[in-house]
């Protein structure tokens, strides 16, 4: 061909449709949203059904955030005083007149003692440390722990066959005297007021 339609040069008009690149844009902008709508809506419900830690439980114990301590479930058993508690004094060990040396001291601080004398056979001369304190399964949260402030090292023992409430203070070959009065008086006011002790799990508040 030639004339005024001859095409010249190497430009020549392009015959494609032309790259919508626009609504590739908008459509990817728009995916990104409704996703990140859906993820909120998502943590939205997971927030509501748990709580995210801030509503305490309907049923468990209420927590003290502050100090992380959890208070106890079960109601505290109210420790007998000394003078609800008898105290029966044996002496295992060679030297004598020591069972009634420490059941008058026993006495001077508000014990009731029962028996005194020497220890029966299965515990005369058998006993290595300062003591040793027997007495039923209902004492051992109970009167044994009263007694054991006058003697903080012995041993403690409950025997299930016993049937009356009081107690023995065996004494054993370590034995020289109960624990200075001072001492055992703070000993029974720490035992009879314990100071809540704070859980050591984290809590979220």
């Amino acid at each position: 061909m030639g004339g005024q339609y001859r095409i010249r040069g190497n430009k020549y008009p392009r015959m494609r449709r032309p790259r919508r690149r626009g609504r590739l844009v908008v459509m990817a902008v728009a995916s990104v949203a409704v996703l990140g709508m859906m993820g909120w809506g998502t943590l939205q419900l997971i927030d509501v059904f748990t709580g995210n830690g801030r509503k305490a439980s309907a049923v468990g114990p209420k927590s003290d955030c502050s100090t992380g301590a959890t208070p106890s479930a079960t109601a505290k058993v109210p420790l007998p005083k000394p003078g609800g508690i008898t105290v029966n004094v044996f002496n295992a060990t060679t030297r004598s007149g020591l069972a009634k040396q420490t059941a008058d001291e026993l006495k001077k601080r508000g014990f009731k003692i029962g028996d005194v004398g020497n220890a029966t056979e299965k515990f005369d001369k058998k006993v290595k440390g300062t003591g040793l304190l027997l007495g039923p399964a209902s004492s051992e949260n109970t009167s044994l722990p009263v007694l054991a402030t006058q003697l903080a090292s012995a041993e403690h023992r409950t025997d299930a066959a016993r049937k009356n409430t009081s107690v023995d203070l065996i004494l054993g070959n370590a034995f020289k005297a109960l624990t200075k009065k001072a001492d055992a008086d703070k000993a029974l006011a720490a035992l009879s007021n314990p100071k809540p002790t704070p859980s050591t799990s984290k809590q979220s508040c």
